[in-house]
């Protein structure tokens, strides 16, 4: 009964609708009574022979009347109580889905998306149960199930009914021990699940490269893998779980032997009529569903508190991006100062960046250049606030970033990650994404400026081209243009390109990196790229290595220095100039 407690915020809330639709369950249940005592009192006039076609009518207008009654009133409690879960489903959902949105990146790491899936569908789906079939099941076991007993001892016999009733006691201590197994193997079932579910989201937004590298039949492997673990935990709830009927069976067994022995002796004895003993068996009938649904009962708690435990433990995960209480919500603007003293990922005792520092003023441009895994993503997730909690500062037009509340922060910074993502919708859809209501002009202009304005005119459809999952249907340079795209429509203050240029020529490139100069002359631009034609422009070049700034100035200051970034320069012209000679 804990999960009832659990949620107990919901049933205060809605208690209205669940009074009425526990109120009108229990009138259903009185008039259950009914048909068993009028067919009682029928079978008594006839073996009395006092049965006339006006007594036999009257019964009949009754029991229609019944029939009638209890449809309307089973309407009732249906939508109330049904209805009623269904809005315990939604809210849980959207709270859910809000928090998600709401976590920060450690939060990503810990969870993969699959549990995280598994958690809005099955678990959802076990919860909204309790508060659905759960409250249906509690009310036949205990209160439908206690209204027929008293109906037993006061129109048949105290005596018979208590003698039916021995085996009961031995039902609450059966589904007390098959409950709580249960608890432990769903648990265990809907963890299963959730790592089928995140295997087969990862195997299907990986397809293309299991097929590259020829994977096919390893993948399927894994996967059949998964699902024979899914099925073996599943398996074990089953095992408890099928052995609920048998036991009720059993139990409601025993009652019938008790009741037909002593029950046919009483009518024997003239003690009851035969009337009363039909009308008793069928009381014995009517408890035969609260016995069952006591089970079930049992059944559904345990699976509803399980899920209910997990959902509930990742709504209690605390992003560790904290938001300043008084924090400013005037967009950012103004020069950044970036002073980063000594970073090390959350639980993670490696420095990943030590002594990094740049002043970039307002309208200028940063190149950040270096291996892969050098840094440079890092110094981009500490700007956008992916991490908080690092010796040192970053200022943001004199003020702290973390003192800026998110949106005043994020809304007003373009940034294109190396890996884009796309929506399954159109161009336009996915250009416009952070504004939907800008026009097709605005849209176009974004377009020409990142030099995908003529890709997308050879397109059948156009800007109402759909890309596809992740955009599947473009190539890679393609995306990259899309993705500055959608993140210029804004007219950033703030434009990251972190690696976003590597899938472009070099002619394409050029004629991008010419319109944002021209474009964003009095906003501010980082671009980390490998190659060095990417940042050439920049008016300061840092080099970033295992975490700190080794060498930094303009071009030629670099140039002069003769060390990792001549090196590199050297190389990629003469690798570009190869390739043209070949050509």
């Amino acid at each position: 009964m804990g999960v009832y407690k659990k949620l107990g915020w919901f049933f205060k809330q809605e208690k209205k609708a669940y009074i009425t639709g526990v109120s009108f369950l229990i009138f259903v249940s009185l008039l259950q009574l009914l048909p068993p005592r009028i067919l009682g009192i029928v079978i008594d006039h006839i073996k009395q022979g006092t049965l006339t076609k006006a007594i036999l009518i009257q019964w009949l207008i009754i029991l229609t009347v019944t029939a009638v009654t209890q449809y309307l009133f089973r309407y009732v409690w249906r939508m109330n109580i049904w209805g009623t879960s269904a809005k315990l489903e939604r809210i849980l959902r959207k709270r859910l889905f809000d928090h998600f949105t709401a976590m920060d990146a450690s939060f990503f790491q810990k969870y993969r998306t699959g549990d995280l899936m598994a958690h809005a569908t099955n678990d959802l789906n076990a919860i909204r149960n309790v508060a659905g079939g759960g409250i249906l099941t509690f009310v036949d076991s205990i209160i439908t199930g206690g209204i027929t007993v008293v109906a037993m001892m006061i129109v048949v016999d105290w005596r018979l009914t208590l003698i039916a009733l021995i085996p009961l006691p031995f039902l609450g201590l059966a589904s007390r021990i098959l409950g709580s197994k249960l608890h432990e193997r769903f648990r265990r079932a809907q963890a299963a699940f959730s790592h089928m579910n995140d295997k087969t989201q990862e195997s299907i937004s990986g397809m293309k490269v299991i097929k590259t590298f020829g994977q096919e039949n390893e993948d399927i492997e894994e996967f059949k893998s998964k699902t024979a673990q899914v099925v073996v935990e599943n398996r074990k709830v089953y095992k408890i779980d099928s052995l609920f009927d048998p036991v009720m069976t059993f139990i409601i067994g025993i009652s019938y032997i008790l009741t037909i022995t002593l029950g046919g002796h009483m009518v024997m004895t003239n003690v009851i009529t035969i009337g009363d003993f039909v009308t008793f068996i069928n009381y014995i009938a009517m408890l035969v569903w609260p016995m069952f649904a006591i089970g079930r009962l049992f059944n559904i708690l345990e699976r509803g508190s399980a899920s209910y435990d997990r959902v509930d433990r990742i709504l209690q995960e605390k992003s560790k991006i904290i938001e300043n209480p008084h924090a400013i919500e005037t967009a950012i603007t103004g020069d950044i100062h970036y002073n980063i003293e000594k970073f090390c990922y959350p639980k993670k005792t490696t420095t990943v960046l030590e002594n990094i520092h740049f002043d970039l003023k307002r309208g200028q441009t940063l190149g950040v250049v270096g291996k892969t895994g050098s840094g440079k993503t890092t110094i981009f997730k500490l700007l956008l606030r992916e991490y908080d909690r690092y010796k040192g500062q970053i200022t943001y037009g004199d003020h702290d970033i973390r003192d800026y509340s998110l949106n005043a922060l994020l809304q007003h910074i373009g940034y294109v990650p190396q890996d884009q993502f796309l929506f399954s919708t159109s161009i336009k859809e996915n250009i416009r994404f952070a504004d939907q209501d800008l026009d097709q002009a605005m849209v176009e202009h974004v377009a020409r400026l990142t030099a995908v304005h003529e890709d997308i005119l050879e397109m059948e459809q156009g800007y109402d081209t759909l890309v596809g999952e992740r955009g599947v249907s473009l190539s890679g340079g393609q995306k990259q243009r899309l993705a500055i795209a959608r993140a210029l429509i804004i007219n950033p203050e703030l434009l990251i390109l972190d690696d976003a240029l590597s899938a472009v020529d070099a002619k394409t490139e050029e004629a991008i990196l010419a319109a944002l100069k021209k474009e964003r002359s009095e906003q501010t631009t980082i671009i980390a790229a490998h190659r060095i034609s990417s940042v050439l422009h920049a008016d300061e070049i840092i080099v970033v290595e295992d975490g700190k700034i080794t060498e930094r100035g303009t071009h030629l200051e670099l140039l002069a220095l003769n060390g990792w970034y001549k090196e590199m320069y050297d190389k990629q012209q003469l690798e570009r100039n190869v390739k043209g000679g070949t050509d």
